[in-house]
Parts: structure tokens; C-alpha cells; sequence
């Protein structure tokens, strides 16, 4: 059965373009182009995943998301034109489980479509999520552990949280930015290249001494750990 996507957004040509890219994809669309439609369609039931555009007529979409997860925790990801923390934020308290800023890459949708419709599968139980597994390297979560063949790799707080976050995103470039406010903090204030730091380290225990080729860059963009 084809997943169903329900594309709330009232700039139209962005609505048929995403249309299209599902469609080809396989996914059945259905579209709304005001919040108070898109939140009766919701509500309906039915819908695999949302995508929910912020600035909507009728309701805008962080209002369409707070009454939604009242009675439904279908994944919502936020579409936004606006690159503010607060908006980012803000969406992911209300319930989002990921946003993208417009214009945003076909490419970068679709794969966290598949990320997020993956978190809500629901078809690992709770141990089973806070491992995971890439190559020899296993990391469990749960116990703030990380091993390479076995052998436990010490890894400071934020270089496990940045390793952990590119290992959830895997083939998801995410800018340094992102990187930063999820690794340090959305009030985070130092030096910009903080994330590079890290990302050194982290090679340096891991990549150098095991031969591995993990966390890789993407000039002028971000990183990126993509599947082996």
C-alpha cells in the first residue's frame, strides 16, 4: 500500500512541484492550501505523514500542529521560508518531528520523508532504538556507550552527540548550523568553528585509527554519514 502525504502549503507552485517529486516517488498526495482545511483533512485520519507549511492562511501552521497532536502523532514535517531559530524551535516543541527550509532540495525531502515515517515505524522495541549500528562501530545511546570491533571508544559529550546525530540523519547533509544548535545549544555563543573541532575528534578516535571514512564533508555545506 502507497504511503499517503498530505502537503498543507498555500503557495501553489511549491504544492504541485512536491506533488509531482511524491508521485514519482510512489506516494499518494492529497494537497490543502489553508491551515483550517489541512487540519479537517488531518484530523480525518489516514495520512501516513504531513508536510505543514508555516505561514498559512486561516491558521498558520504552528497552530494547525498544536491542535493536531491533541489527537494524533501522524510525523509532521514543518516547511518554512524562514531560517530563525525561534521558528525551528518553536516547531519542534509544538510536536514537529523535522523541518525544512524553503527553497529547500527534492533530494533532502524525500530523505527525511523516509526518516521520519522510519522513527514512527514502530517495528523496534525501545532497546532496540537506542542502538546503532554502522560497520564495526556500535553505539547505544541509552548507556552513552560507543565501541569499534568491540573495543569501547571514549568519546566526550558532544562529540557523542554530534556522531549520534549524523548516525540518526544518515544521507542527510546537515549544515554546520544545525550541527551547532543541536549540538551546543540554540543560544549556544563561541567559536564558529566549533563543529569542525569536533568532527576532527571524532575522525581522530575513530576514522584514523580503524580505517574507517564515516563522517564525510560536503564543501561549503556540511557533513554527512551516508550508508555503507
Amino acid at each position: 500500500m502507497a504511503v499517503r502525504v498530505l502537503i498543507v502549503e498555500d503557495e501553489e507552485q511549491i504544492a504541485r512541484f512536491t506533488e509531482l517529486e511524491l508521485k514519482h516517488e510512489g506516494y499518494e498526495v492529497s494537497k490543502a492550501a489553508d491551515g483550517r482545511t489541512g487540519l479537517a483533512m488531518a484530523e480525518e485520519g489516514g495520512f501516513d505523514i504531513i508536510l505543514l507549511d508555516i505561514m498559512l492562511p486561516e491558521l498558520n501552521g504552528l497552530e494547525v500542529l498544536r491542535r493536531l497532536r491533541k489527537s494524533s502523532d501522524v510525523p509532521v514535517i514543518m516547511l518554512t521560508a524562514r531560517d530563525s531559530v525561534m521558528d525551528k524551535v518553536s516547531g519542534l516543541d509544538s510536536g514537529a518531528d523535522d523541518y525544512v527550509t524553503k527553497p529547500f532540495a527534492i533530494e533532502e525531502l524525500l530523505a527525511r520523508i523516509r526518516v521520519s515515517l522510519k522513527k514512527h515505524s514502530g517495528s523496534k522495541t525501545a532497546e532496540e532504538e537506542s542502538v546503532i549500528t554502522f560497520g564495526p562501530l556500535k553505539m547505544n545511546t541509552a548507556a552513552y556507550s560507543v565501541t569499534v570491533n568491540g573495543e569501547p571508544i571514549e568519546l566526550s559529550k558532544r562529540e557523542f552527540d554530534l556522531l549520534s546525530i549524523l548516525l540518526k540523519n544518515r544521507n542527510i547533509v546537515l549544515s554546520r548550523d544545525t550541527l551547532l544548535g543541536k549540538v551546543c545549544g540554540y543560544d549556544y555563543f563561541g567559536e564558529t568553528n566549533v563543529i569542525d573541532v569536533y568532527v576532527r575528534h571524532v575522525r581522530s578516535k575513530i576514522d584514523e585509527p580503524y580505517g574507517l571514512n564515516m563522517i564525510q564533508t560536503v564543501r561549503g555545506v556540511g557533513y554527512v554519514i551516508k550508508d555503507e
